[in-house]
């Protein structure tokens, strides 16, 4: 499991500016949370905030392996209970739509952008299941910080990578993540940390929710099944006490 060495940050950020915050991950198995970083040849620096006065590390540009978009605090999500459930019946409107499971949608949504509507990440993805410009073009997608029109778009895709890959969903999550072209030449997972780090987010996150549900409906059966027993045990008592 991935250790995150917290580095201070110094002042308090906006959110739009926290949700541009990227993570270096370096070759020890440590990541870096940092706002922006600016490589010189054999030196890499880490830029802790976006204002001049907020520190910087200086980190080997050969100690890390790459950059990936940081995920968002749990100060940093935005979406409010109201706004929580509308997404609730985006998500399920879009499942029924696509004939893809509600579960797996929502989980995709919390690993890209945290049910945050409003999140931009430092590539330039946007909104609630972080649609590049391009991709949102194509799949006709006027405003990506729309959540109706932001998650019609990217399940749409989602539909389209599934079939594709006849329902194999670590290929249809790291061709969401890295790209159809990257599956397609690695026949399966690329080899990115970024991307098999966002398919076990997702299949962690979605396997925990169906078992949480399936746990639910467990202990819903087990109310029942008692409520039933106590409901017996009342009439045959009552019989008992009417014929005596």
């Amino acid at each position: 499991m991935r250790r995150f060495l917290h580095l201070g940050l110094l002042g308090l950020l906006l959110a739009s500016q926290l949700h541009a915050a990227e993570l270096a991950n370096l070759r020890n198995g440590f990541s870096i949370r940092h706002q922006r970083h600016e490589t010189a040849g054999e030196t890499t620096r880490l830029y802790m905030g976006v204002a001049p006065d907020s520190g910087y590390i200086d980190v080997p540009t050969a100690e890390i392996e790459g950059f990936e978009p940081a995920p968002p605090e749990p100060q940093e999500i935005m979406a409010q209970p109201q706004e929580l459930r509308n997404l609730n019946s985006i998500v399920r409107a879009a499942s029924v739509r696509n004939q893809v499971d509600a579960d797996f949608i929502a989980s995709v949504i919390r690993a890209e952008s945290s049910n945050n509507p409003r999140a931009r990440s430092p590539k330039g993805a946007q909104g609630l299941m972080q649609l590049m410009p391009q991709t949102a073009g194509k799949l006709g997608v006027k405003n990506s910080f729309d959540p109706a029109e932001n998650v019609d778009g990217g399940v749409r895709y989602l539909r389209d990578l599934l079939l594709l890959y006849d329902n194999d969903m670590i290929k249809a999550l790291a061709a969401y993540n890295a790209g159809p072209q990257r599956v397609q030449q690695y026949k399966g997972l690329p080899p990115y940390r970024e991307t098999h780090a966002y398919v076990a987010r997702v299949i962690k996150d979605y396997n925990r929710t169906k078992l949480s549900k399936q746990k639910s409906q467990q202990r819903a059966q087990l109310h029942h099944k008692s409520a039933g027993e106590d409901v017996i045990a009342q009439r045959t008592a009552s019989s008992v006490a009417g014929s005596e």
